[in-house]
């Protein structure tokens, strides 16, 4: 792991306490290109979570606060005419940022929600016809909460299927919440943290994350982790595609992160349950059970 990476992991350590592995999973995400859902109840440091990120990462940030009577404009942004011009004139939406915090998704109407299709999958958007990329790096980090709280709406399996990873916070240990609440408001102390990386930096590792090596064996271990979710009997529809090749590019940053130039099993374990869960949909008959990614890890060989 270069020495910057390193010291960005650990000033992120010192504001979110007590959730490294949650920590290096969203590192890990971002570095692959992806996209992170975070789901869980409200006050435990979903949105802490993202402005750190930004912080230290040096990266414009930007938050929309999901509602019901949210619209595809007020995140895409919408033309104004103006008199002195005599013209319309684009007012870009939050969505154009490097890191955008779409904060309690699944609150807004499906209609704004499929606002973030585009833009998470192509890295642009087509607003009134006219195609507009967005800034690189580009991240969408959502939080939703979970979807037996009043006013929300599930997410369908298509816009799930654009989060790279899924995670879920959690309450802090013990230990951790004490030294919370005996140190200072965590964003009063992001206002004094100052950024370790920038976004060529950053930029510069997402294009070292696709330079890890992968070798063949590593790669039939992936294809057989997928195959086997298409076999099981409890689940609806196993992996894609698609799954398997966000599988392999969280595999290669968490190598990254680990400082080797090569993927090895472990590395693809360590991701798995972020990368696959929120994509396994179980059968009615199984729900109660249920089917999670640690009983497909154990069903797979490793190499």
């Amino acid at each position: 792991m270069s020495a910057p990476l390193h010291q960005a992991l650990q000033r992120l350590d010192t504001i979110i306490l007590g959730k490294s592995a949650e920590l290096r999973l969203a590192m890990a995400c971002l570095l692959a290109r992806g996209h992170l859902l975070i789901e869980d109840v409200p006050g435990v440091g979903k949105t802490t979570l993202a402005l750190a990120l930004a912080r230290v990462l040096g990266l414009q940030f930007q938050r929309v606060q999901f509602t019901s009577d949210l619209l595809p404009a007020d995140v895409l942004g919408v033309s104004v005419f103006e008199t002195g011009t005599g013209a319309f004139r684009f007012h870009p939406g939050p969505i154009f940022a490097q890191l955008v915090l779409a904060d309690e998704v699944n609150r807004a109407s499906p209609k704004t929600q499929s606002a973030l299709l585009e833009a998470m999958e192509e890295r642009q958007v087509t607003v009134e016809g006219q195609t507009r990329p967005l800034p690189q790096p580009f991240f969408v980090i959502a939080t939703q909460n979970p979807a037996t709280q009043i006013g929300t709406f599930p997410l369908p399996e298509s816009q799930l299927d654009r989060f790279l990873m899924r995670i879920s916070l959690g309450y802090p240990p013990a230990e951790a919440e004490k030294a919370l609440l005996m140190e200072r408001d965590r964003r009063d102390l992001l206002l004094d943290t100052a950024a370790v990386l920038d976004p060529e930096q950053v930029l510069h590792l997402q294009q070292q994350v696709a330079q890890v090596r992968t070798a063949p064996a590593l790669i039939d271990y992936i294809l057989a982790l997928v195959h086997r979710t298409r076999e099981l009997p409890g689940l609806r529809q196993g992996l894609s595609p698609r799954a398997g090749l966000a599988l392999r590019r969280a595999a290669q940053a968490w190598a990254l992160l680990e400082g080797r130039q090569g993927v090895i099993p472990e590395d693809v374990q360590a991701v798995f349950t972020a990368v696959v869960d929120h994509r396994l949909q179980t059968t009615a008959e199984s729900e109660k059970g249920g089917i999670g990614a640690a009983d497909v890890l154990a069903q797979v060989a490793i190499p």
